[in-house]
């Protein structure tokens, strides 16, 4: 029987999804709503940075709250905010009231991942983490593969409304599920003693929850390790989403899709990514189980998740738009192999009673960065066209590489460090 661990990654990875589906709508309806409200790419890339610059906020708030609140708490009250929100983009008509309702979404969606791994680092002795990590990511691609048949349906058959309404009231069916099942590893009422034993045998002396000291976030900043995860993070997420919020567009202007192609193929690279988080994942637990150090692990997977990401930087400039597609999925498979290593290093480096505030930084600097990228790529693509972002999406996934070799030395020291 699969252990009550395992089922709770998927419950998160479940949530993960939903959370993504929701974020999706907007890129899945752009070809439509950009026609209908004369919305160009500069301000389509604005509406997504605006999310991405409230996603980012809401990190920095989020964290700190779930270590307060606990996972079960915090995680009920950021889904029906997040779910309300966008409900309410339904309601949008324009370039501001987008960029507004988009804004309100990505402060309460700002929650799921420091929540979900908060839960991960309490849930998963370290050896499992990147595994559990990989079920958990798999959320944003399942989310995006899920997108455009299901809300390309919708919006031919009902109109782009019902893409935001549907996703919405998912999170709700959800959140009941979440009350009915989670607890506490040392509460849970299904947990036998030899996986609750299993648990506890992998995570540090000190366990959430029993009264030890939480750093704040100005001691946080002041560790070397704590830098190097955000550094890294900040350059790694515009590539990720670019291709989440952008691919129904970019199909659209340089590919010739219509919305029936763009719900036929646009889930393609998202299956990729979902493949390799569980492939990311999967493989660094092999390789520590096998014997490799916690340390060379995580950066072997990193690395090699960078560096394939370079091999498919001619997707821009292919004639075959399926070969373009077939290129565009295998970055998104290494892009979310290296994260789902990449995601596993606060918990590695942090006492789990300080992963929700450690994961606040670390995912509020990627949202900025993916802020960054976005506002970026939406006047490059006016400009310039498509060919530039593709580059710089090589590039970042690179840097973050070395940000995380040159400030994160040796990953198992940093836990014991303190």
């Amino acid at each position: 029987m699969l252990g009550v661990r395992w089922q709770i990654a998927i419950l998160l990875c479940l949530i993960t999804t939903v959370n993504y589906v929701d974020r999706q709508a907007f890129a899945v309806a752009a070809p439509v709503i950009t026609a209908e409200f004369a919305i160009d790419n500069t301000q389509f890339g604005l509406i997504v940075s605006g999310f991405l610059f409230a996603y980012a906020l809401g990190h920095l708030f989020a964290g700190p709250v779930i270590d307060r609140l606990g996972t079960k708490r915090a995680f009920s009250i950021a889904v029906v905010a997040w779910s309300l929100a966008g409900m309410l983009c339904a309601a949008g008509r324009g370039f501001w009231s987008f960029f507004g309702l988009r804004a309100l979404l990505g402060v309460a969606e700002a929650a799921n991942f420091p929540a979900a791994l908060k839960s991960v680092a309490e849930w998963f002795p370290a050896r499992e983490r990147s595994f559990a990590t990989g079920i958990v990511a798999l959320g944003p691609g399942l989310g995006a593969l899920i997108s455009p048949p299901l809300l390309g349906y919708l919006i031919i058959t009902f109109g782009w409304q019902w893409a935001f309404i549907v996703p919405g009231a998912a999170g709700f069916l959800w959140l009941w599920i979440w009350q009915r099942f989670y607890h506490r590893p040392e509460n849970h009422p299904r947990l036998g003693d030899d996986e609750r034993a299993l648990i506890r045998a992998g995570q540090d002396p000190v366990q959430p929850g029993d009264g030890g000291p939480r750093r704040t976030i100005l001691e946080l900043l002041q560790r070397r390790a704590m830098w190097g995860l955000m550094l890294s993070r900040f350059v790694n997420d515009g590539g990720f989403y670019f291709y989440i919020s952008w691919l129904p567009l970019y199909l659209a202007q340089a590919r010739g899709f219509d919305l029936k192609q763009i719900a036929i193929f646009a889930w393609i690279p998202f299956l990729a990514a979902d493949l390799g988080s569980l492939a990311g994942g999967w493989l660094g637990t092999r390789l520590i189980n096998g014997g490799m150090s916690l340390d060379r692990s995580r950066k072997f997977m990193i690395w090699g998740g960078a560096l394939l990401v370079l091999m498919t930087l001619p997707a821009v400039g292919v004639d075959s738009p399926y070969l373009a597609l077939a290129l565009i999925a295998l970055a998104m498979f290494a892009i979310q192999a290296k994260a789902a290593n990449l995601f596993a290093l606060p918990a590695d480096l942090f006492p789990a009673r300080e992963v929700g505030t450690t994961w606040g930084l670390f995912g509020a600097v990627g949202a900025f960065g993916g802020m960054a990228f976005n506002a970026a790529a939406g006047w490059v693509t006016d400009v310039a066209g498509f060919a530039p972002v593709f580059v710089a999406v090589g590039a970042t996934q690179l840097l973050s590489a070395v940000f995380v070799s040159v400030l994160i030395p040796r990953v198992e020291m940093q836990k014991n460090s303190f």
